[in-house]
């Protein structure tokens, strides 16, 4: 079914092949074959420095830039403390994860009004609640072949469009409305050779599933660009890609673009806009760094249990050998959670049946209009019983008219299911929460501890089982039972969709390039400034807040999704959630911790601190700040609150045996924290002090002899390494974050 070819392979009339000489390549010309890709030449036409070259520093520019009502408050309000004066690209104000008032009152829809005033004072394009969720909204209006487009979403991916999307933390976006540029090296370019076709029954997220299961444990892709081509490829609809490509996030890429066909020229024209076509494709020869093979036609229907989208098996596999298989995801989700009642296997019935609680089709990934019109046609006639819940959200207004117009709607709606407007909720824990112990089986995006909305902290402990649209309708019809679409017998010919652009010409504010001076900002009193930062200092005496021994730690963890994304344009506010439901006892620790520096600065440091900067020789040039200890943070989410929680509550650094992305090692930068790394050569205790000296020199070395004191006891020495930095990123953390030193 799937491929993995670490040592490189080229591209040669739509296949992959492995042999440079099978293809007339000298090695000579083998060198320079890295700049036959579709996604070096769209890299080199956003490059602003004079040369694009393989491991080299890249300072990217974007054509456009997309935000969610989560994000979009704090983006604006720390460019704007910087001197935003108007949008030089268009900026897209989406309102699709605050759409609901979660905890009651005023503050989402505040953050809206804030939204919609923003867009008019700085010229930007705002997409009212549920008009769309933000990447169907992206693909269907601004994603166009060679573009390139930057979201405050990890899911920010269109390359079945011919887009290199990025999806990376608020500070990212900061930079390039303040006219900086996106700094990475070059990266590694992976093809996904697509060939066959796909069974009946089989979906988009059947195969992303099985590519996320094979390359996410290795970081077979990790930061790097995957390029998809091949003979599958023009056998997929538009939105068959769209599903697949939008799951590439979960395998830790940095982005994606596929060859592009007539299919995606009259997607583009459907959607008013034909003069973004052109076909793209690699040129014979182009060399990958690695390659991928996937044949559609031995794609069967999965499912990825909890807790992870790489935790995917086949349903066939799971339902041949559920105890085993289910006890297994059980033993481990016990100790992931630390709650020993936390159970799966009650799941199967005496006939060796598993039954489920819940089914999602949702968001950018599952509320297509394949999706829910192949998924209605297998429900058509059926009901899903008095037990099974059913939601299905369309991705966006204009897929909700058509569904409607055609009857789609009505089918579902009589065979049990509730239909609603688009909203990104059930992807992170904001909607759709089943009960618990409950079992919901979802096509969303994520399906990690909490993902759906309960709290292993207080006893709620629910799970998200990820699957495809066709199988979820299949369970559906089948009395909740879990059920593989391709064991359903159904007419899979759907129509072609219909794009109405009135429904969006008659709610959209489109103001780009039409800023108002005169506008004023419409501020909630919820929306509070950023709290002041201090500059780094010579030496640093850090105190451990946390330690997070769990193999990978997202982004999740680290802020709650949820009912807390409606404080999200209160930083103060927001930070009390951090690691709450990890580590309850964090936010007090950090406080404290915090507090201490508040007194050194009055003159009056805590004793303990002041015993430690007298051993290490600080003086009174030093500062104090908190770090946490995980092993691998910041999977997930793009959203840069994982790290600026930590540094509202005073927090200096991460200790991390590696980092999960890219994106999270930015956030942290752009708070003005340090990614240290360390091999945990000597295990660290909450409570632990962690003196270092001369940490700007650090900064440019990559490496600190740190002093280790526990209980007042030196420990010994412990060796903290960073990973190169750009001048500008040294200059961000010593200045205390992105504000500061574009401020000053």
């Amino acid at each position: 079914m799937i491929k993995l070819h670490a040592g490189g392979g080229y591209y040669f009339n739509g296949k992959a092949c492995f042999d440079p000489q099978e293809i007339g390549l000298t090695p000579e010309a083998a060198k320079e074959a890295y700049t036959k890709t579709m996604a070096y030449g769209i890299l080199k036409a956003h490059n602003t420095l004079p040369e694009t070259k393989k491991g080299a520093p890249l300072s990217l520019k974007f054509d456009a830039l997309a935000s969610h009502d989560i994000t979009y408050v704090g983006i604006i309000q720390t460019a704007k403390a910087i001197g935003l004066t108007r949008f030089p690209v268009p900026y897209v104000l989406t309102n699709c994860h605050n759409s609901l008032c979660a905890v009651g009152g005023t503050i989402n829809e505040d953050d809206h009004m804030f939204g919609l005033s923003a867009a008019k004072r700085y010229g930007g394009i705002f997409v009212p609640p549920h008009q769309a969720v933000i990447h169907t909204f992206m693909r269907e209006m601004y994603a166009g072949v060679g573009k390139m487009i930057l979201g405050s979403d990890s899911h920010t991916r269109y390359g079945a469009l011919g887009t290199m999307a990025v999806g990376e933390g608020g500070p990212e976006l900061v930079k390039q409305i303040i006219g900086k540029t996106y700094d990475i090296n070059y990266p590694d370019v992976v093809g996904v050779c697509l060939t066959g076709t796909p069974r009946k029954g089989v979906g988009p997220q059947d195969v992303a599933l099985a590519l996320i299961s094979a390359t996410f444990a290795a970081g077979f892709v990790k930061n790097k660009v995957l390029e998809f081509f091949g003979d599958g490829v023009y056998k997929l609809p538009i939105e068959y890609r769209n599903g697949i490509d939008v799951m590439t996030t979960e395998t830790t890429c940095l982005s994606s673009v596929w060859v592009t066909d007539k299919a995606v020229s009259e997607y583009l024209t459907k959607h008013g806009r034909a003069n973004e076509y052109k076909e793209m494709k690699p040129q014979n020869g182009a060399f990958y760094d690695a390659v991928i093979e996937i044949d559609l036609s031995e794609v069967e229907p999965m499912i990825a249990l909890p807790f992870h989208p790489s935790n995917a098996v086949t349903i066939r596999e799971l339902l041949t050998d559920p105890y085993g298989i289910l006890g297994k995801c059980e033993r481990e989700g016990r100790e992931l959670l630390g709650n020993p009642a936390f159970t799966l296997t009650d799941k199967i019935t005496k006939d060796g049946r598993i039954r489920v609680d819940q089914a999602v089709i949702a968001g950018c990934a599952g509320g297509t209009y394949d999706n829910i019109f192949e998924a209605a046609r297998i429900l058509k006639g059926k009901s899903i019983g008095d037990t099974l819940s059913m939601s299905v959200y369309c991705g966006s207004q204009p897929i909700y008219y058509d569904l409607v117009r055609k009857g789609v709607i009505a089918d579902l709606t009589e065979a049990g299911a509730v239909v609603k407007t688009s909203f990104c909720g059930p992807c992170f824990g904001a909607g759709d929460v089943p009960a618990n112990n409950g079992l919901s089986i979802r096509h969303t995006t994520r399906n990690f501890p909490s993902r759906e909305g309960s709290k292993p902290s207080e006893k709620q402990i629910a799970s998200v089982a990820l699957m495809d649209a066709r199988s979820i309708a299949a369970t559906a019809a089948n009395g909740g039972y879990l059920t593989a679409a391709t064991d359903f017998d159904y007419d899979s010919d759907i129509p072609v969709f219909e794009f109405n652009p009135k429904l969006y010409q008659n709610r959209i504010y489109s103001g780009y390039g039409k800023p108002d001076e005169e506008a004023s900002l419409i501020y909630g009193p919820n929306i509070a400034d950023w709290p002041e930062q201090i500059p780094l200092g010579q030496n640093l005496i850090m105190k451990v807040a946390s330690v997070i021994t769990d193999p990978v730690t997202t982004t999740d963890e680290l802020i709650p999704s949820g009912e807390t994304s409606s404080y999200r344009s209160n930083p103060l506010r927001l930070s009390e959630f951090a690691l709450s439901r990890k580590d309850p006892a964090y936010v007090k620790r950090a406080k404290d911790i915090n507090a201490s520096e508040k007194q050194r600065r009055s003159g009056a440091a805590p004793d303990e601190f002041k015993a430690v900067a007298e051993e290490a020789g600080f003086g009174d040039n030093y500062i104090i700040g908190s770090a946490i200890f995980a092993n691998k943070p910041g999977d997930g989410s793009a959203r840069e609150q994982a790290a600026s929680c930590q540094r509202v509550l005073g927090g200096i650094a991460n200790l991390a045996k590696e980092y999960a992305t890219k994106r999270y090692r930015s956030n942290l930068i752009n708070w003005g924290m340090i990614p240290f790394l360390y091999d945990f050569s000597t295990p660290l205790e909450v409570g632990d002090l962690i003196a270092v000296k001369d940490v700007q020199s650090a900064l440019d070395s990559g490496k600190a002899e740190a002093t280790l004191v526990r209980g007042g006891k030196k420990i010994g020495s412990i060796e903290l390494r960073i990973d190169p930095l750009t001048g500008e990123e040294k200059n961000i953390i010593k200045a205390g974050c992105l504000i500061n030193y574009q401020r000053y």
